[in-house]
């Protein structure tokens, strides 16, 4: 069975930047777009970036196994070495994270690989792996 593809829109402080950010950091294809939004490729999803410079960033966080996880956040869940790969690139790239690539939830049902960092306007991102996919929704 396919899976559905999911679509987020989320607001940016300049779309120059975001093409920069989602299309060259994080290499999503762009697709349709217009002077106030524009789509990309995300992993396989589409999300929609729209200039709306008041809305962007993030306010909150939730403490969550130790850590300050930014409330709203988006991102997917890779294969272990796509995540690994995807991390040493961030690293390469001088990202600054919010939360470092770890492990999470160690000898734990839902043990995972996280990092979190935010783009250009402030949103934050999430990308974590499973070594064992069946912990996504363990309890």
């Amino acid at each position: 069975m396919t899976r559905p593809r999911f679509h987020l829109a989320f607001p940016v402080h300049d779309l120059a930047q975001a093409r920069s950010f989602y299309g060259g950091l994080l290499g999503c294809a762009e697709g349709r777009s217009s002077p106030d939004w524009v789509d990309f490729d995300f992993f396989g999803h589409q999300i929609v970036a729209h200039l709306s410079p008041e809305e962007a960033g993030h306010r909150r966080t939730s403490a969550v196994d130790g850590e300050d996880v930014p409330v709203r956040h988006f991102g997917v869940i890779l294969e272990l070495d796509a995540w690994k790969a995807l991390a040493d690139r961030l690293t390469a790239a001088g990202v600054k994270f919010i939360i470092a690539p770890q492990i999470r939830f160690q000898g734990q049902p839902g043990e995972q690989a996280t990092l979190f960092f935010l783009d250009p306007s402030g949103n934050a991102l999430e990308f974590k792996a499973f070594a064992d996919d069946a912990m996504v929704f363990a309890r």
